[in-house]
């Protein structure tokens, strides 16, 4: 049975990858500071605070490599200059790029050849008026991904980034995001999280082997406007 950890499944995108993930026969181990509502008995949820990186190293050297790890966990903050604040950035940083960091380092190296890493970003990675803390944060991940993938190359190991754009998730009613509030994609709804998942899946599952250090847009269209 092949295994998946997926980090933000108690609600939006996570959880939505998690669900696709047991359904394709994944056991699935999921990191999150609140409890999911998942009940499956081959999901293994443990209390994780993606911010805290003391934590997150301490659970990254306890758990087994995983065959997929995806970065799903995310916050966002938005404020335009003249009113950015240092610590928002920091605690983004820290859950955006520092945690997948640490996971990545502690298991990478313990996972089995033909394994896969999918770092969750946003299409806000290309800059938004509003929200720079957010997308320098998660533009990151492009360099860490493409990097990564460079490394693991050898090993058939593949490592990309899912950039969506408006999601409908809770993070769209998120008071921390009020200045810059969600706008309808031109395909006229925002993306749904199960979308989302199942790109990861794909790219997860055997069809995906010869993608690696690669973006994958799913917007709604919303890339369309620039």
């Amino acid at each position: 049975m092949p295994s998946a950890l997926v980090t933000g499944v108690s609600s939006g995108i996570g959880e939505a990858i998690a669900v696709a993930l047991l359904a394709a026969g994944y056991e699935v181990t999921g990191l999150s500071r609140r409890a999911p509502q998942i009940s499956d008995e081959r999901f293994n949820w443990r209390s994780a605070d993606l911010g805290d990186l003391a934590q997150v190293q301490d659970i990254a050297q306890e758990l087994a490599a995983p065959d997929l790890l995806v970065h799903a966990a995310g916050f966002m903050t938005t404020g335009s200059l003249g009113e950015l604040k240092a610590e928002d950035l920091a605690g983004m940083h820290a859950v955006h790029v520092q945690a997948p960091m640490v996971l990545v380092n502690a298991l990478a190296p313990k996972m089995v050849d033909g394994s896969r890493i999918i770092l969750i970003g946003s299409r806000t990675m290309s800059g938004v008026a509003g929200k720079s803390q957010y997308a320098a944060t998660k533009s990151a991940l492009v360099g860490l991904s493409r990097s990564w993938a460079m490394e693991l190359a050898p090993r058939a190991i593949t490592c990309n980034v899912v950039a969506p754009g408006p999601t409908n998730t809770p993070m769209m009613v998120d008071p921390r995001r009020a200045g810059v509030p969600p706008v309808t994609p031109p395909l006229g709804a925002l993306v749904d999280p199960p979308d989302v998942a199942a790109l990861v899946l794909f790219l997860g599952g055997e069809h995906g082997k010869s993608i690696t250090g690669q973006v994958m847009t799913i917007c709604g269209g919303a890339s369309l406007k620039g």
